[in-house]
């Protein structure tokens, strides 16, 4: 029995080297992780407690209680993307999975600015989800105001300063190792799955309305939009939309994952399906609990703290807000371990400034520390120059775009390769079959179009408060054009002459990146 165990475990062990050896890379990371532990990562990204806690408000707010549809829509939308991603992780389970599928579906150029454009995305996004502890701690407990209420713009600089504390956090224990950060992730979510049942339950047993409610648009005055309520349907989709994403962290630990061809697609899938069923149960069952959804608390920052206090009371609502504060530490662990990871992968190839550093693993640790507390530090500066509400906006929806750009930079490739017959999913691996064709177009016209209503020049968005400032209702269109087109020019004329691996990752017999065929 033992040596039929350990002949199947070198054969795994065999197929996870080759994996990574068609990439030109030598096995340079530990692998610690079980299915579970990239199940974890990929949910804890998404993290609806976080998400569906820090956003309930704008949703609700801008098109009242029928904003819930855009919960399996977004859905729906989104698993056309992870399908996709599912096939690529089967075929490539490399660390930076974004960035390293592009590299195999497309040229260089394009794989660089897949990787930059997800990598600047997830560092803003560091930034954003440690700030929604703002909304939670002083509900639990007023000592965690440090900043006293009468300074003038005391919430945002007191967000600052707990957002700060969590990333610090966050950099260590990334630093210190893969297995220490998978298993405070894993207990984390662990508490997070459980609290979002229980929480389930409670709003469930004390609902005062029917599920009708979900087709009240809660008397929004859509009179003056170009598309009526259809307008205001879309900005409130913007709740949902920063919610569903990540669950491609789930294939970016794959060097550190045993069995990753196999773990990684279910991992996936599952993170988005429990995410999708756990959350739409939430926000259903909060909305049809309300004591009065009219109340102006509900729209505004907390609104959903504020109504499970309403509900559950101070004693029961204030342990379901400590499951929100877990959920939020190991949101950010994810976000913070998968912007590693992509820097890691960019820095192997010596596509990062100071490459070599950044891909530098720690012989204590196992772990690029050096590309943990660059991203920290990164994080912790854009906190210091954002804390003002209305850029923090700007800047957090910013960083959605992009994501979403990222994962067309995927989707679009990995289509022309579909269509010149070129794609080949793993034969042993998941595979769509006959749905991948039509399954990747969708994912695309998804993706183009929530890209293009993400960034679309609303006021009520990027411009909603005084002082009104035209660059920022734009800015979700200029600053996401200024990131991708000062980075990929700053690639083409300096870093693309430099690419290939660093001779720490490389095998000896191939020192330089692989190349790809030119799209």
């Amino acid at each position: 029995m033992s040596t039929s165990h350990e002949k199947t475990h070198k054969q795994a062990s065999a197929a996870d080297a080759e994996d990574i050896d068609e990439f030109g890379y030598k096995p340079t990371l530990v692998r610690s992780l079980g299915s579970f532990h990239t199940f974890a990562a990929g949910i804890s990204y998404i993290s609806i407690l976080t998400g569906t806690f820090q956003l309930f408000y704008f949703g609700l707010g801008s098109a009242g209680p029928a904003y819930w549809w855009s919960w399996p829509l977004v859905f729906v939308g989104q698993l056309m993307v992870a399908l996709c991603f599912c096939e690529l992780a089967a075929r490539y389970p490399v660390a930076g999975s974004i960035y390293n599928w592009s590299k195999r579906l497309s040229h260089h150029g394009v794989s660089w600015l897949a990787g930059w454009t997800m990598l600047t995305a997830s560092i803003v996004s560091l930034a954003a989800v440690a700030l929604a502890l703002q909304a939670t701690l002083p509900e639990i407990w007023s000592g965690f105001q440090f900043i006293p209420e009468d300074v003038s713009n005391a919430e945002a600089l007191n967000g600052v300063i707990l957002a700060t504390a969590l990333i610090v956090f966050t950099t260590l224990i990334n630093a210190f190792g893969t297995k220490l950060m998978a298993q405070i992730n894993s207990t984390g979510v662990f508490l997070e799955l459980i609290a979002a049942v229980v929480l389930i339950i409670l709003l469930a047993i004390n609902i005062v309305r029917g599920p009708q409610i979900v087709f009240d648009t809660g008397g929004i005055d859509a009179s003056g939009r170009p598309l009526g309520y259809a307008g205001a349907f879309l900005v409130a989709m913007f709740a949902s939309l920063y919610v569903m994403y990540g669950f491609d962290t789930a294939s970016s630990l794959a060097e550190e994952s045993h069995d990753p061809r196999r773990n990684a697609p279910k991992a996936i899938l599952r993170a988005l399906f429990f995410s999708f069923v756990l959350g739409g149960l939430i926000l259903l069952f909060a909305i049809m609990s309300a004591p009065d959804l009219s109340d102006p608390a509900l729209s505004s920052l907390g609104g959903l703290q504020t109504l499970i206090l309403q509900v559950l009371g101070g004693g029961v609502g204030t342990v379901i807000l400590i499951a929100v504060v877990i959920a939020v530490v190991v949101c950010d662990l994810a976000v913070h371990a998968a912007a590693i990871r992509l820097a890691f992968a960019m820095s192997r190839d010596n596509n990062l400034p100071a490459g070599s550093k950044l891909c530098t693993i720690s012989p204590r640790f196992g772990t690029p520390v050096v590309s943990s507390v660059t991203i920290g530090i990164i994080a912790i500066v854009l906190l210091l120059v954002t804390f003002s509400p209305q850029i923090y906006t700007v800047v957090t929806s910013i960083a959605i775009i992009m994501i979403y750009t990222a994962y067309l930079l995927v989707t679009v490739p990995m289509l022309m390769q579909r269509l010149r017959g070129t794609w080949q999913p793993r034969p042993d691996g998941f595979s769509l079959g006959r749905w991948g064709l039509p399954v990747n177009i969708l994912a695309i016209i998804w993706g183009g179009f929530m890209t293009v209503n993400l960034a679309w020049p609303r006021n009520e968005v990027y411009n909603a408060s005084e002082p009104f400032h035209w660059y920022l209702q734009w800015g979700g269109v200029l600053l996401p054009g200024v990131i991708l087109g000062a980075g990929f020019a700053y690639y083409w004329t300096v870093q693309r002459h430099k690419t290939g691996v660093v001779a720490e990752h490389a095998r000896v017999e191939t020192p330089v990146d692989k190349p790809v065929q030119e799209a």
